[in-house]
């Protein structure tokens, strides 16, 4: 549910994420870790004693005045001294040691959580891609990942320092005056008392930043995609107030976190003070009217006890301090933290197919696997009855039988489709946006599943067939280009990434693509940034179809495939294009009618139903749907 600035409302992290964060790091560095544990611990442990020796030499010296001379007492105080030294100079090693592990496993660290967030997202289906902003995944590699960061090179190393300083000194104090220790405890409860209101309120605030941060770049990511619409529409003023509304939003939630945040140290600060100032005069009282100490010790207060026990009373509300400064970090580490293993826990694409796509080859008149490239291929099935594999020719052969369809269970798109494609037959999809045509080529790439029916692959059903093996036999041509960082001969060679050079050139001459590639400034060597924004989009869409035409699939998905070339480009690429589809099994969708003339088949499609099918020339004799758009326009509105 929105906040009252219209902003989504912060999730509330899930349990157990923060012992799953610390988890990750003893499973990625089993070694390092308890090291680095191990030296924080002795770090913190060194720095909890000098009260020990500072007690042991104010008493030696104070008894030098007068029970002992200085001659008997000085080896004794410069012993301690050199012993304090040593355990100094081994504390530095170690403190040395862990930060240079810590900054080995943090970035480590950090590198293999969105390793895992990357390759998880690889295999998530569409569905997910399609319901989630893009700019919020992103925040997920940013912004998510650095507060993880914060939280397990700087908060947690903090967190357990002064974890390990506070048990020691409050053990040192109960060992000194338990009346003492009392005094300093009770500052402590108002400590965490502030703490609790104050920190808890800011603590909300950083998560609710944390995500009007993923929801401002989300907006951007979203503008910088459709900046030249928005400047078509002259929107950019209505932009700008957008932006602000969302901006003020996350301006005010980082405003009311580090207000309190900002709050709260200051006061730990100064009741820190005050509880010097409580206990200094508390122990001179006690000592002055000479009441009885209690201590686990035994000891009796005195002077010595007490200048000791001032330097813990501001060593123990330091770190008090530290604690509850390093919560809002922890907090917000936390909520990052779950928004990664969101994207890590999202269930992955489901795939169970077991039917391969092999190389294949005629052994004794019988078709085989084989483990080199033979040009030909075929689906190897096992069957687990009988524990026997049988090899089908890839062919091409696509069929569906009354299937249903609907991206929500509740509201089916496509109503008993049926049809087919044989080896090499152009079948063509038109009708009005949102009749279904897509949705009918995402069916069969298994981008979704279907609620009814079949869907038959050569004979075989496709859900057997496992999706990589499916896809690969498939190309596809999107009406919406999209090109990577990279050279021309690079993004034709991401259709089929171990082609030669030769073969993408041929790929990119059979569509026509070969001449405007070589007027380029480094032909196919020119580098192309932000989706090819250094060409036009006939251009762009002409690479799409040689990256398809490099793969050389039995099966074509043409969405649209020329709908963004213009009337002379697409007389040119034409014949590339009809070259591209000889011998293939072809599925066309297209607004412009004169491109779909010559299909064996043309399916007029309304509502999600196949309401006509037949030839152009069978079409048009019916003088139905079809022959009304034909005549009626070139082009579907």
């Amino acid at each position: 549910m929105p906040n009252k600035n219209g902003m989504p409302a912060a999730p509330r992290a899930k349990r157990g994420t923060l012992r799953r964060a610390l988890g990750d790091m003893f499973r990625f560095y089993p070694v390092m870790t308890p090291v680095t544990i191990l030296c924080i611990v002795f770090s913190a442990g060194v720095a909890a004693i000098p009260a020990v020796f500072m007690q042991k030499i104010i008493s030696l010296i104070k008894d030098s005045r007068g029970v002992k001379p200085w001659q008997e007492v000085a080896g004794e105080v410069t012993r301690l001294i050199l012993i304090l030294l040593a355990l100094y100079l081994i504390s530095l090693g170690a403190n040395y040691l862990y930060h240079r592990l810590l900054a080995v496993m943090g970035q480590g660290y950090l590198k293999k959580q969105r390793e895992r967030m990357f390759d998880h997202m690889q295999t998530l289906p569409i569905r997910y891609f399609d319901t989630h902003n893009y700019g919020d995944i992103m925040s997920n590699y940013t912004n998510d990942v650095d507060t993880l960061r914060q939280m397990i090179t700087e908060s947690i190393p903090q967190l357990l320092s002064s974890a390990v300083i506070l048990v020691a000194v409050l053990f040192i104090m109960l060992w000194y005056s338990v009346w003492l220790a009392g005094v300093v405890l009770i500052g402590v409860v108002l400590m965490i008392l502030l703490t609790r209101k104050i920190g808890g309120n800011s603590a909300r605030f950083f998560v609710r930043q944390q995500k009007g941060v993923a929801h401002l770049e989300g907006y951007v990511e979203e503008l910088m995609a459709g900046e030249k619409v928005v400047k078509v529409f002259c929107h950019e003023r209505a932009s700008e107030a957008d932006f602000d509304r969302i901006n003020d939003a996350l301006c005010a939630d980082s405003t009311a976190a580090n207000r309190f945040a900002n709050m709260l140290m200051p006061l730990l600060f100064n009741i820190g003070n005050f509880m010097y100032v409580i206990v200094a005069i508390c122990g001179g009282a006690l000592i002055d009217r000479g009441v009885s100490n209690v201590a686990i010790s035994g000891m009796a207060l005195d002077i010595a006890v007490l200048v000791a026990f001032l330097g813990m009373t501001k060593q123990f509300t330091g770190n008090v301090s530290q604690v509850s400064g390093q919560v809002n970090s922890v907090v917000m580490g936390i909520a990052g933290a779950s928004r990664i293993y969101d994207l890590i826990d999202e269930p992955a694409e489901a795939d169970e197919g077991y039917v391969r796509l092999v190389n294949a080859k005629m052994v004794g008149g019988k078709l085989t696997a084989c483990p080199e490239r033979t040009g030909q291929w075929a689906w190897e099935h096992p069957h687990a009855a009988d524990g026997s594999v049988t090899y089908t020719p890839l062919q091409g052969d696509v069929r569906m039988t009354e299937v249903d369809f609907g991206y929500t269970p509740d509201k089916i798109v496509l109503h008993n489709i049926t049809l087919f494609a044989e080896p090499g037959q152009k079948v063509a999809f038109v009708g009005a946006t949102g009749a279904g045509k897509t949705t009918i080529t995402n069916l069969i790439n298994r981008f979704y599943d279907i609620a009814d029916g079949k869907i038959r692959y050569d004979g075989i059903n496709i859900n057997k067939i496992r999706k990589s093996d499916l896809r690969r036999s498939l190309g596809v041509v999107l009406q919406d280009t999209n090109l990577f960082s990279g050279t021309v001969m690079d993004n034709i060679r991401y259709g089929k990434l171990d082609a030669t050079d030769e073969e993408c050139i041929a790929a990119a001459k059979l569509v026509s693509a070969h001449d405007f590639i070589t007027r380029l400034p480094h032909g196919y060597q020119t580098e192309l940034t932000a989706n090819g924004a250094n060409l036009s989009q006939g251009q762009r869409q002409l690479l799409s179809i040689a990256r398809a035409a490099v793969a050389d699939p039995p099966v074509m998905v043409l969405d649209e495939a020329t709908s963004s070339i213009d009337t002379r480009t697409e007389a040119l690429v034409q014949q590339g294009m009809d070259a591209l589809m000889h011998g293939r099994t072809v599925f066309v969708i297209a607004h412009r009618l004169s491109t779909v003339k010559n299909a064996d088949v043309i399916m007029v499609l309304d509502h999600g139903r196949i309401i006509e099918r037949g030839s152009h020339r069978d079409l048009i004799e019916k003088r139905g749907v079809y022959y009304q758009l034909y005549t009626g326009a070139f082009e579907l509105e």
